[in-house]
């Protein structure tokens, strides 16, 4: 009877104050989810596999039998969605499917605003090396930046597989809260007399062939000029391709909707599942958590004054908020600038323009996550 009473109520004996912080963590990003309405899809299954893998003996993740240690369900998740790079590779195809290029035909020069907010990657990558981190981690954490969870995700679990944990809590929880981080960082960068700058959208249709070329010359023209970009550009554009096609409806609505959602379902439980306390609880995840807000930061500032340098040279100017939209949180970050666009002028609308930023901003994050991924290993000689 002592052995059956010990068996049942060894599970509270190996709980400790780490434990406790990690159960207090994951009910945050679950009231985040629920509450207040942070990205529930991703915050909520994030923050139940945190609790889930916590628990004692971590039997979600591993069990032992016989000596052996048998793989639970979040570490077979981990193991076939994540190292294989799977998951990824599936939202950006749901992902890819649910975008609509038609703004940025309209307005092609919002492609150099994709480019201009990835400043970010780059400026924190150094910053995390000078906080004591070797390249390729820094590589890793300087994507959170991107604004993009799969492309964090893709390249964090090849530079950092010991910090993804870290580097993809930070990207998803940042994403969560563009609607906090950008406006006052946009207010800073910005008079408002810049800010009340309207702009003109041309409804003229955009013809199919167009449509159906677009993916597939942005999928040639990536996977020349930065092969490693291919797996994510690829599957982003095959998602696009079978929307634009017209003749794949049914497919179309699958990957938008069961597809992307099955995805990052499985996905954000299991990244909650790499939350142990014994890895998250250091030095190096509050590090990696600031530089990721600080990779947000400079992301949106950057565009926004590269609006503003565009504008010196242009008759017609563009509304610098608009470079704010060029980080990847598809699509938060456009209705973001169109909140603060109308909360200047409830008459200004410049969401199209946002959204055209934005979408370049998802192509711009991959193509950054392909050049890293290419330059680093030149750079450091890993992965031969």
């Amino acid at each position: 009877m002592k052995e059956l009473f010990m068996e049942l109520f060894s599970g509270f004996s190996s709980i400790g104050w780490k434990e406790l912080v990690m159960f207090l963590v994951g009910i945050i990003l679950i009231y985040l989810a629920i509450k207040k309405e942070y990205e529930p899809m991703l915050l909520l299954p994030i923050g139940f596999g945190c609790i889930l893998v916590n628990l004692p003996f971590s039997v979600v993740w591993e069990t032992m039998e016989k000596g052996e240690s048998i793989p639970g369900f979040l570490q077979i998740l981990h193991n076939s969605g994540i190292q294989n790079d799977l998951f990824p590779v599936l939202i950006f195809i749901g992902v890819g499917a649910m975008i609509d290029f038609t703004p940025l035909f309209k307005n092609p020069i919002m492609i150099f605003f994709g480019a201009a907010a990835q400043f970010g990657i780059f400026a924190t990558m150094l910053a995390a090396v000078a906080f004591g981190f070797d390249l390729p981690v820094a590589a890793a954490i300087g994507i959170i930046g991107a604004a993009d969870g799969p492309t964090a995700i893709y390249v964090g679990n090849k530079f950092a597989p010991e910090h993804f944990a870290a580097i993809s809590v930070a990207a998803y929880s940042y994403m969560a809260l563009v609607p906090i981080i950008q406006p006052p960082v946009i207010r800073l960068c910005t008079t408002k007399k810049e800010r009340l700058i309207r702009m003109d959208y041309h409804e003229e249709p955009v013809p199919r062939v167009t449509k159906i070329i677009f993916p597939i010359s942005i999928t040639l023209i990536a996977g020349l000029l930065v092969p490693n970009s291919a797996p994510l550009v690829g599957s982003l554009m095959f998602g696009n391709l079978v929307r634009e096609c017209g003749v794949l409806e049914r497919l179309s609505k699958t990957a938008q909707n069961e597809l992307a959602n099955l995805v990052t379902l499985l996905l954000g439980i299991t990244i909650g599942g790499t939350m142990k306390a014994a890895n998250f609880l250091t030095l190096d995840t509050i590090k990696i958590m600031t530089l990721g807000l600080v990779a947000f930061i400079f992301d949106t500032a950057g565009g926004v004054y590269f609006a503003k340098f565009i504008n010196l040279f242009l008759k017609k100017k563009i509304n610098p908020m608009i470079g704010g939209a060029g980080i990847s949180a598809f699509p938060m970050s456009s209705r973001v600038i169109q909140k603060m666009a109308q909360k200047e002028d409830p008459t200004n609308f410049v969401l199209m323009q946002a959204v055209s930023a934005n979408v370049s901003g998802q192509l711009g994050s991959i193509v950054a996550g392909g050049l890293v991924l290419s330059l680093i290993p030149m750079l450091t000689g890993i992965g031969g």
